[in-house]
C-alpha cells in the first residue's frame, strides 16, 4: 500500500533530507587518496548525531555502518572498513538519517582526486538519468514514465542499468511502496498522485547490467567489473510540483 504523505510530514522529510544533504557535503571535503571508508562513516556518524538525528542505515537489516560506500565496479552496499581510496576511483557514498520519525536518504558518486575521461562521463550520464526520472514526476504520469525514462537515457549511451536494484518510497520506513526501478514500460505503474514521496536512484553500469552479492552478503558488484556510479535524491510531488527534499 502506498502512503501518501501530507505537508506536516513532507517537512519532516525535508528536515530529514537535509541533514543526509549537509552530510555528503561534508564528506566530500574528505574524499581524497588515503582516507579510509572506516574514517568517512565516523565523520558521518558522528555529524548526524550533532544534528540531533540518527543514523538511518546502521542497524537496518543487520547493516553495520552509517554509510554504504562503494568503490569502483561495486555498485551499492558496500560496508565501511579499513579500505583506504586511491587516486583514480569513483567512490559511491549512500546515507540515511532519521529525524523525527521520519528518514532521509541521498547518495552521490565521487572522484577520488581525478580520474579517466570513461569514468567521469559515467558519472555525469548518471546524474543526468537522475535528473531526467525526477522530470517524470507529474501529474499524469506513473511510476513507469520514471524507470522508462532513465532506462532510455542510459542505453542510448551504452550503459547497463541495475536491474536488481530500485528505487523506493520513503517515509517512517526507509523502504516503502512503490518501488521505483531504473527501467520499465512507459504508462505502467502505479499513478502519481499529490503526497507521493520516493527516492529515486539509478545505479548504471559502464559495462552490461549484471551484478552479483559479495561473500560480506552485502556489497553488490558488476559481474564484468567495470565501475558503477549511483546518484539518489528523495523528493515530494506537493502542491503539483516535484520538491526535492536533499538539494
Amino acid at each position: 500500500m502506498i502512503y501518501l504523505k501530507n505537508k506536516s510530514e513532507i517537512e519532516k522529510l525535508y528536515s530529514a533530507g537535509q541533514i543526509v544533504k549537509e552530510t555528503l557535503l561534508l564528506i566530500e571535503e574528505y574524499i581524497e587518496p588515503g582516507v579510509s571508508t572506516l574514517e568517512l562513516d565516523k565523520i558521518a556518524e558522528n555529524f548526524i548525531k550533532s544534528k540531533n538525528a540518527v543514523p538511518g542505515f546502521k542497524g537496518l537489516y543487520g547493516f553495520p555502518g552509517t554509510l554504504c560506500i562503494s568503490i569502483d565496479d561495486e555498485v551499492v552496499h558496500g560496508i565501511p572498513k579499513e579500505r583506504s581510496l586511491k587516486k583514480g576511483e569513483i567512490v559511491s557514498v549512500d546515507v540515511g538519517s532519521i529525524y523525527k520519525d521520519f528518514y532521509g536518504d541521498h547518495a552521490k558518486t565521487f572522484i577520488v582526486e581525478n580520474t579517466s575521461d570513461k569514468k567521469k562521463k559515467l558519472l555525469d550520464v548518471t546524474k543526468e538519468c537522475l535528473m531526467i526520472g525526477i522530470e517524470q514526476v507529474k501529474s499524469g504520469n506513473r511510476i513507469g514514465d520514471i524507470g522508462y525514462s532513465i532506462q532510455q537515457y542510459a542505453e542510448a549511451h551504452g550503459y547497463g542499468v541495475v536491474r536488481d536494484l530500485v528505487g523506493h518510497g520513503i517515509g517512517r520506513k526507509l523502504h516503502e511502496e512503490p518501488q521505483v526501478p531504473n527501467f520499465g514500460t512507459k504508462g505502467t505503474g502505479p499513478i502519481i498522485e499529490e503526497g507521493l514521496c520516493l527516492a529515486i536512484e539509478p545505479m548504471i553500469n559502464m559495462g552490461d547490467y549484471n551484478v552479483y552479492t559479495k561473500d560480506d552478503k552485502w556489497t553488490m558488484c558488476t559481474v564484468d567489473g567495470k565501475p558503477s556510479a549511483h546518484f539518489e535524491h528523495s523528493i515530494a510531488f506537493v502542491d503539483n510540483e516535484v520538491k526535492i527534499l536533499t538539494v
